[in-house]
């Protein structure tokens, strides 16, 4: 009987979504959006690497992504055990600051315990994103080496130190959101409590501003309600925003000076222009992961980048997250 593949042609006929041997095939994403992949699996291939995944990427919604920017997301449901989106994952980006997350379990990892005398930095560090911090930590940790022994720990596939002739630019980082959903998933099941609740409680405790005076609110913090726990990236913007944050930006900590900081400029692994993450941890029981990263033309406002970040995460079907 032919009738089971007449049935089969049928459907594919009227879902539009079979290829040339009868498989259902992923959805394409939105103009100017990446191809879906899964975490780990080098460039995005466009198709899903499992039927479960598959059946995930045509259940949601694609990312809304103007043309001209570039962006990786990826969402995983802690419930399922699913990767929800999955856009790009292995695309490397600067880091810019998402490498704070590197640094504070590196200060963390010999003792399991976060240390009484950088508290107060690694506090600063966590909630405003203070580079002075940053920086203090990434001397006593030895630079480069840093991210080549957290990157060996977690499993890190797309992370890499800065080039080697600029060992002091931390933001240079290169690191992808496959690796940043695995470095929450790490925190989230693996770390020390004491560590885990530490970093944790900081990222829930984010201020709106930087200490920098940029406003890290975009993203994650404005398109959902609380519960969340977010750690944001930007970098290429200048040193002085446009619009200065005015919010109280830090906690009171008394820190020496660092020396002079690394001007962070756009990396060759990002090719040109401004780069601005949003990521974290979303819902109720912290159910969702969310990784964001996303590259922007050069010379493109931090107001018009944060808000292309802003209704990214809005166009997103994040289980668990409730639109604020």
């Amino acid at each position: 009987m032919r009738r089971p593949a007449l049935l089969l042609l049928t459907l594919c006929l009227s879902l539009a979504a079979c290829d040339s041997g009868g498989r259902t095939s992923a959805a394409t994403p939105a103009s100017g959006s990446a191809s879906a992949a899964a975490p780990g699996s080098g460039a995005a291939s466009g198709t899903a690497s499992s039927a479960a995944s598959a059946s995930a990427s045509a259940a949601v919604p694609p990312p809304v992504v103007p043309a001209g920017v570039a962006a990786s997301v990826v969402v995983f449901d802690r419930r399922t055990g699913e990767f929800v989106y999955s856009v790009a994952p292995s695309t490397s980006y600067r880091s810019a600051s998402l490498v704070k997350l590197l640094i504070v379990l590196d200060v963390t990892w010999s003792s399991g315990a976060v240390p009484a005398a950088d508290r107060g930095r690694l506090d600063v560090m966590l909630r405003s994103s203070d580079d002075a911090a940053a920086t203090f930590f990434w001397r006593r940790g030895g630079q480069r080496a840093l991210v080549t022994r957290m990157a060996q720990r977690l499993g890190l596939v797309d992370t890499d130190p800065p080039p080697a002739g600029q060992p002091g630019f931390w933001g240079y980082t290169a690191m992808s959101a496959a690796d940043v959903v695995k470095i929450y998933r790490y925190l989230l099941d693996q770390a020390p409590p004491a560590v885990r609740d530490y970093v944790l409680g900081n990222l829930r405790a984010s201020t709106r501003c930087g200490t920098d005076r940029y406003d890290q609110s975009f993203g994650i913090p404005t398109a959902l309600a609380r519960p969340w726990a977010v750690k944001q990236g930007w970098s290429g913007f200048g040193d002085t925003p446009a619009t200065p944050c005015t919010a109280p930006a830090a906690l009171p900590v008394q820190m020496e000076a660092p020396g002079a900081l690394p001007v962070h400029r756009a990396a060759p692994v990002d090719l040109a222009g401004e780069v601005l993450h949003t990521t974290g941890i979303v819902g109720a029981d912290d159910r969702a992961v969310v990784a964001v990263l996303t590259s922007h033309p050069d010379g493109t406002a931090f107001a018009r980048a944060t808000a292309t970040v802003t209704d990214l995460v809005r166009s997103l079907r994040i289980p668990g997250a409730t639109p604020a």
